[in-house]
């Protein structure tokens, strides 16, 4: 029997089946679990490079955040636009490569500037893959099993998510305790871990080799159109762009953060270790991950079978509700609580990432698709992971000191949910009747 590729899989036919496009689906989901594990595997063994390299609170927040925000606003609306005129496949290898370097150059760096250009890398081929790995989803299935085969890609993102916890929280333990035996000519662990990272990376970006673009869908100008014609399509859209994007933005505030402080909250206010707390933090990622994804795509495609105006987005606005009581888990008054919280944060920025991801590719034409992501995550970028990190610390800082770290990131947490709550609600009531 003659076996099946990837590029034979990818879908010819103008509405390929969800089930036809599963082996190329399954290949973008593992490329997304492998980006964000590197984008997101710093904050492990931050406190490891803060006391090596003798760095503030103040400035890991700057080189996890501004680091990721400043090369995310000045590049991916041109990423987008490519995304949306040439070849995605090309430029999702292309951001494998991208964040595979910058997670390599975080092994050997030797200072701060050399760390913050280091995780902009990262940064930069991490998001700029999602976009690519979100248009090419788009046309891999038919728009009534979007919600579905998004959740694929959604559950690589969780998988990253969660490994960059679990994983990298098990290779800094082996390389600590000597029972890993890599030699990267440098005996320090959290350097040792991401040059591992790095070849992790590339061998679970492969499978990206043998895929082939798919026809494109959905086209209401053509992705030749003048880029005129492409920015009144997107003009007349933004009674419903702006408060979806504010309101993920929000959203993404809330995960940044959490992600970004979760570690060094759990070292300083409950005295665990990263040994300690990487193994069953890692895994309440990857399940809200999972299970946020899973219920996101359900909502999304049930969402739009109501008939509603917007019914795409109730799915957002019930997990956004739930997202504000949820970011009080820096305050828990126990590990217990913490966990409960910090997992169902993460449950609801999965579904309504999820949720928005699909709302983008149903509700905008084809040839918008990518700028649409592009410019979400210039805006997600630069506020969410460049201010949000930043904020907590200058919250911090405002009630007292890093020993208020904790109360500085549930304020944060809760007051950007509850904006993100207000916002779906508005992009619900002006969402486009159709294509």
């Amino acid at each position: 029997m003659q076996a099946v590729t990837l590029e034979e899989a990818a879908p010819a036919a103008p509405a390929p089946s969800i089930l036809r496009s599963l082996p190329p689906l399954l290949a973008l989901s593992l490329a997304m679990a492998a980006g964000f594990t590197m984008m997101n595997s710093f904050s492990m063994v931050q406190e490891s490079a803060k006391a090596e390299l003798r760095l503030s609170d103040a400035v890991l927040g700057m080189i996890q955040g501004v680091s990721a925000a400043v090369p995310l606003v000045l590049f991916s609306i041109p990423i987008g636009i490519l995304v949306d005129r040439t070849n995605r496949v090309r430029l999702l290898i292309g951001f494998a490569l991208i964040w595979t370097l910058g997670t390599a150059m975080t092994g050997v760096a030797g200072g701060m500037w050399s760390l913050f250009a280091a995780r902009m890398l990262t940064g930069i081929g991490t998001t700029g893959g999602l976009t690519a790995a979100l248009s090419l989803t788009a046309d891999l299935c038919l728009p009534a099993e979007r919600g579905r085969a998004l959740l694929l890609v959604n559950l690589g993102k969780s998988a990253g998510q969660a490994g960059a916890f679990a994983l990298t929280g098990w290779i800094l333990g082996a390389f600590v305790a000597g029972s890993l035996a890599l030699s990267f000519g440098t005996t320090i662990p959290w350097r040792n871990t991401h040059l591992a990272l790095a070849i992790v990376s590339l061998a679970l970006s492969l499978p990206l080799l043998l895929l082939r673009e798919p026809p494109r869908h959905e086209v209401e100008a053509g992705p030749d159109a003048p880029f005129g014609t492409a920015m009144r399509e997107l003009w007349a859209r933004r009674a419903f762009l702006i408060p979806l994007f504010v309101g993920q933005t929000s959203v993404v505030m809330a995960d940044a953060a959490a992600g970004i402080w979760a570690a060094p909250v759990l070292q300083r206010n409950f005295g665990l270790l990263p040994a300690q707390f990487a193994g069953w933090l890692g895994l309440i990622v990857l399940a809200a991950g999972i299970v946020g994804a899973i219920l996101g795509g359900l909502a999304a495609d049930l969402g739009q079978k109501t008939g509603r105006r917007g019914g795409i987005m109730i799915g957002a606005i019930v997990a956004a509700a739930f997202g504000v009581p949820a970011a009080l888990f820096p305050v828990m008054g126990d590990v217990n609580g913490f966990r409960i919280a910090i997992g169902l944060l993460v449950l609801c920025g999965s579904i309504t990432g999820l949720v928005t991801s699909v709302a983008l590719t149903v509700l905008i034409p084809n040839e918008l698709r990518g700028l649409c992501i592009g410019a979400f995550i210039a805006i997600a970028g630069l506020i969410g992971f460049g201010i949000a990190p930043s904020l907590v610390t200058w919250v911090s800082g405002a009630l007292g000191g890093e020993q208020h770290l904790a109360t500085a990131l549930a304020i944060v947490g809760v007051t950007v949910s509850a904006i993100s709550v207000l916002c779906f609600l508005r992009a619900m009531q002006r969402a486009p009747m159709t294509i």
